[in-house]
């Protein structure tokens, strides 16, 4: 998979060439900061064909993809990929790094990230069930048990059930006004 540092996509977009930018994050979290020449695509909304054919003759060119910090980039990449499209570019260190390299970022209001829900929710997760374990039933303590066991494969693989299901959540899938901004 093809990458692109910060400074390298900021480069690109000083010398007025056509850059097209997904943001697979979240609406939510694309509503706090993304970079301003960035449109929104959430992650598990994307289809890589639609997009593609959207392009109207410019499939060819290079389409950057960015997330928060690379993971959903990497996994955007993987779909397109699978898809039969090649030329599809990840933005290394994702919106984080672009703070740093001179990209004109938007800023909205402020939300929670996915990966500080995941970890609250797992988390509670755990300690409800360890309570329940002990004042209840030891069975409860199965609960914790389970979460644990779905950390472990989603450290693994790469991939998270829970951070999946977060973001489908209504506080996650609001549509920001700014949500809409195409590529330049």
């Amino acid at each position: 998979m093809a990458t692109i540092s910060p400074a390298a996509l900021a480069q690109l977009q000083r010398s007025d060439q056509r850059i097209e930018l997904i943001d697979v994050r979240t609406p939510a979290e694309f509503q706090e900061v993304h970079v301003d020449f960035a449109r929104n695509v959430p992650l598990d909304q994307l289809d890589p064909a639609k997009i593609v054919q959207a392009r109207n003759g410019s499939a060819n060119e290079p389409l950057y993809v960015i997330c928060r910090s690379g993971g959903r980039g990497q996994q955007a990449c993987d779909k397109f990929a699978k898809a039969g499209f090649a030329n599809v570019i990840n933005v290394e260190g994702g919106t984080l790094a672009c703070e740093n390299s001179g990209l004109p970022l938007v800023r909205g209001q402020e939300v929670m990230s996915l990966e500080r829900q995941v970890r609250i929710a797992a988390g509670s997760l755990v300690l409800v069930g360890v309570l329940l374990g002990w004042l209840v039933h030891p069975y409860f303590v199965g609960l914790s048990a389970f979460i644990g066991a779905g950390l472990v494969f989603a450290g693994v693989t790469d991939t998270c059930g829970m951070g999946m299901l977060l973001a489908r959540m209504p506080w996650n899938t609001r549509v920001a006004a700014t949500a809409s901004h195409c590529s330049v």
